[in-house]
This record gives structure tokens, sequence and C-alpha cells, in this order.
């Protein structure tokens, strides 16, 4: 009855949503503050009537707030539901089976998903001791491309313009690099300048997570406007609206008050600053991060021993049971108040641990 490629999925397993209780959500990367207040504004003034029009394919005035935002022209920009989906289309437009994709071992969790389902083989590389993603690595295998995170995920390591300019320029300027910025607003560097000087560099954004919209889906690429024309003729071939009205309607309110959200997500970067020093008082390894959460492990506990007793405290982190970093768990960084609470329940978890109970 199905078809055989079925079979061979490995569909993407998101952060846990229990309903047992209510609990403290800090396994998402989700931001704890709310959209801006143009968003809620223009939500209340929605005209409701217009959904029985269909949206805007292109998505036009909403690219042009988005290209004011990260500063080049709006044919350099497309965006789509979420950038889990820009990213479906990245790999259909960008990377072929002839080849493998380079990627670290330790990333976004959904890139092998996506090779998996358009049958692109992976070419996985370690990461340095230290998390950090080495250039030489990536560049040592022959491959059709190279994606990443950066700041990577789930470590939070941000890899410098320097060390990205010297990738792409050892690289096949005819093979695309990929850079997904997905945690680029707290406290990383852009690589959108870089557009001017490499073709080849195909940037990744989501609302998701310092615009506050995981709710509503909306994710963008930014390239060169003869990369962005062919990217449109995969997404047109897939889905001509894939944007309804109303996210493009609140995607364009909150273009319009940036402000408002570099306030808050320099607000989580401090929150994240603060709670490392907090963490590495408690004899806690804490990886540097660029992100809006911590990787951080404790000698004598395992990373399924930390989640599940901070767990019973109604707190929910993240453990990812991959080897190399099966110790570590991943902590979104929520309000202040949160992140004492946590805080509190990790010190109640080091007296438990040291009391051997």
């Amino acid at each position: 009855m199905y078809a055989e490629r079925v079979k061979a999925l490995n569909p993407y397993v998101p952060g846990e949503q229990p309903k047992d209780r209510v609990y403290i959500k800090l396994n998402a990367n989700e931001n704890p503050y709310p959209p801006s207040p143009k968003v809620r504004e223009a939500l209340s003034n929605f005209d409701y009537s217009q959904l029985r029009r269909y949206p805007d394919p292109d998505a036009a005035e909403l690219r042009r707030a988005f290209a004011s935002i990260v500063k080049v022209s709006p044919d350099m920009v497309y965006a789509g539901n979420g950038s889990d989906e820009i990213l479906s289309f990245i790999f259909y437009t960008f990377f072929d089976d002839k080849l493998p994709v380079v990627l670290p071992v330790h990333t976004y969790s959904f890139y092998p998903v996506y090779a998996s389902y358009y049958n692109i083989p992976l070419h996985k590389v370690p990461l340095e001791e230290d998390f950090s993603i080495s250039i030489d690595k990536l560049l040592e295998p022959k491959s059709c491309g190279i994606i990443f995170a950066n700041p990577n995920a789930p470590t939070g390591r941000f890899m410098s313009l320097e060390k990205l300019r010297e990738l792409l320029t050892r690289y096949d300027s005819n093979k695309p690099v990929v850079v997904d910025e997905a945690y680029i607003d707290f406290g990383g560097e852009t690589a959108v300048p870089l557009l001017k000087e490499f073709h080849n560099l195909i940037i990744i954004r989501t609302f998701s997570k310092s615009y506050s919209f995981a709710g509503a889906r909306l994710g963008f690429v930014i390239a060169a406007a003869d990369v962005i024309n062919t990217f449109i003729t995969v997404k047109n071939s897939f889905n001509h609206f894939p944007i309804d009205s109303i996210v493009q309607k609140l995607g364009i309110a909150a273009c319009e008050d940036y402000d408002y959200y570099k306030k808050i997500n320099a607000e989580i970067a401090e929150t994240r600053d603060w709670f490392g020093k907090e963490l590495e008082q408690l004899r806690y390894e804490v990886v540097p991060s660029k992100a809006n959460f911590i990787f951080t492990k404790k000698a004598g506990l395992s990373g399924d021993e930390i989640y599940k007793g901070i767990k019973k405290k109604g707190i929910l982190i993240r453990h990812f049971n991959y080897p190399g970093i099966e110790d570590y768990v991943r902590i979104s960084i929520g309000t202040r108040e949160e992140m004492n609470q946590l805080l509190d329940a990790v010190k109640n978890l080091r007296m438990k641990c040291e009391k051997g109970i």
C-alpha cells in the first residue's frame, strides 16, 4: 500500500510537550517574551473577510520589510513557513545525490532528515574538542555542498566571520555553503555582508526564536538575486501560496518594531551569560554560547540524570542521547524568574548527588 521510500524515512523528533502537568518549558529554544505589541495590534485589526482571498504568493510587502532589516534588496530574500520549509527547498535546490553534503556531526538534527528524504548522501565531520567547527574538516571530503548552523546547535558555538570568509575562499565557488542563522540575534555576527563577496553563500533565518513566532511559522532565505529566483522556481513547483495572509501581516508588523526585538533578545543574552556563570559556580562545564540556550554538563552526573532530575521539579530541558554529547543537556534561556527556579532545581540536584541519594 505504501511507497518503498517511506520505509527509509527517519523523522525529526521535536522537543517534548507533555500534557501530564504544567511545566516551565526550557527545552525548545522558544522566546520567553511575547511578540511586539505591534504584532498584537496587527492581529486585532486584521480584516477576517480577507481570508476568502488567496494571499500574495510572493509575499512582496513582507519581503521588503524583512529586507530593510537585514539591509539587502528585496530580490535577495524569500519567505516560507518557518525555516524548516526553507530548508526543505534548500536541500532540493542546491544539493544532489552524486556527492555528499558535508555537515558537523552535531548540528541541527533536521538536516539529516531532509538528506534522507531527498536521498542525498551525508558526510558528518567531528567537532573539535571544544565543540568548535573545523574548517579543514569541512573542506576535506569531496562534497556537493556544506551546511551548518551558526551559532551551532545544540552547542551554541559561533564561527567568526573571519573563519567563515576563509571557508568560503577555500571552497569551490560553484557549490553552496548554507549558513543557518536561526540564533544570530542573540550575540553572533551575521554573514549577510559576505554576500557581496561570495555568490555561493546562502543564509537561512527564522522568526521562531528571536521574533517570538514559533507558533506562527515564518522563515527566510537570503542569497544573491539569481539564486533566489531559482529557489522560487522550486518553491512554486511545490506550493504557490506558502505563507498565509495573517502571518504575512504579523511578520510585517514585527519587522516594523525591530527595536523591541533587539531589546528582548539583549535581555535573553544577558540572562544567558548570568546563568552560565551561576552554573560554573556549581562546577558545571558550560560551552560558550552565542545562542538563546546553554550546553552544559556536570562531572558525576549523566545528561539523562540531569534531565530527569530537573523534569521532576516541573522544568523541561533537552537531552540528546547521541555519542559524544550524551552527558550534556541543552537549556533554553527563559525569563530571569524561570532561570532562578531552574537554578534552585539544579542546586537541589547537586545536593542529592553529593549525598549519594
